[in-house]
């Protein structure tokens, strides 16, 4: 079975780079995000609901992004460590808690912009509309429902998989056992995540249809929220996709490249969207541009200093 240290060198350096620059700019972006927000909130004393959802998400994926990093390196520098019952039991849920949020949030925050932004007369559209809050709680507290079955449905294959063979007198920790672990978490997480992906492309397609429907009226009002929601399927769509095709290869142990590709895909998600989001909401931009200004500012002022 192929690891990352008997993969080519180039490659090596190459996925090494790529996840390390994903990494930097998702914290960075996703701090960003928590610390504007933050200070608007000491300031005015008061947050907005779309400022709760976008700073929880950013913190999560804060937290999503270090989990991948700290699991990846385990892998590498301690492998015997990373492939024991105990510790992927340990990374398989925290990656299922922090993802699990992460694509929550997201999924709330559509929610909050197709209820603020389309326009139906349909009744049960209106009812939401007038109750937004209510109906992103509602969402996060089923959320939650589905988080616990998922951990207890992944707790139960570790316990097949790992404690049920020992106890039977056959555990292995060979490569095929881990694979078909893998491959067990691997298709169930995606079947869970079905449901917030739907959701989100059901509201994003609403959207648009209202969009369209509305388009002289709402161009301008609209635009900004439009190309976010719009991004936002798109990167949600291409990382529920890695999702299922990371469940078709778990088990492919020879084409190690093929979950590096993966992998990297995966963590992109997280990283890129942030800046999608700072892009899309006025105020985030209003002050990515003055931090912009600022740092512009401070080199021209160390370099006017250098003889």
């Amino acid at each position: 079975m192929e690891t990352f240290m008997s993969i080519n060198h180039s490659h090596r350096v190459t996925f090494v780079t790529i996840l390390s620059v994903e990494f930097i700019m998702g914290v960075l972006g996703n701090g960003f995000i928590a610390l504007v927000n933050c200070m608007d909130w000491v300031k005015r004393r008061k947050m907005s609901s779309v400022d709760r959802i976008l700073t929880a998400l950013a913190i999560s994926r804060i937290a999503l992004l270090w989990v991948v990093l700290l699991d990846w390196w385990t892998s590498v520098l301690s492998p015997a460590l990373w492939n024991t019952g105990k510790t992927r039991r340990i990374n398989y849920t925290t990656w299922i808690v922090t993802n699990h949020f992460c694509l929550w949030l997201a999924t709330s925050l559509s929610i909050f912009y197709f209820l603020k932004i389309a326009h139906f007369s349909n009744s049960i559209f209106l009812y939401l509309k007038f109750r937004v809050q209510k109906v992103v709680l509602v969402t996060m507290l089923v959320s939650l429902v589905l988080l616990s079955l998922n951990i207890t449905v992944t707790n139960t294959y570790f316990d097949i998989c790992i404690y049920g063979s020992k106890r039977n007198m056959s555990y292995s920790s060979s490569p095929s056992n881990s694979s078909h672990c893998s491959k067990l978490y691997f298709f169930t997480n995606p079947m869970f995540l079905l449901v917030p992906f739907t959701v989100s492309g059901t509201t994003f397609l609403l959207l648009i249809f209202s969009l369209l429907k509305h388009l002289k009226k709402m161009q301008h009002n609209a635009n900004g929220s439009r190309d976010t929601v719009t991004a936002s399927l798109l990167l949600y769509t291409i990382f529920f996709l890695f999702l299922f095709v990371n469940s078709w290869s778990s088990g492919v142990q020879e084409r190690y490249m093929i979950h590096v590709f993966i992998w990297t895909v995966g963590v992109a998600f997280p990283s890129g969207h942030s800046f999608v989001l700072i892009l899309g909401t006025s105020k985030l931009r209003r002050a990515s541009v003055l931090v912009l200004w600022w740092l512009r500012c401070r080199c021209k002022s160390v370099e006017s200093l250098d003889p």
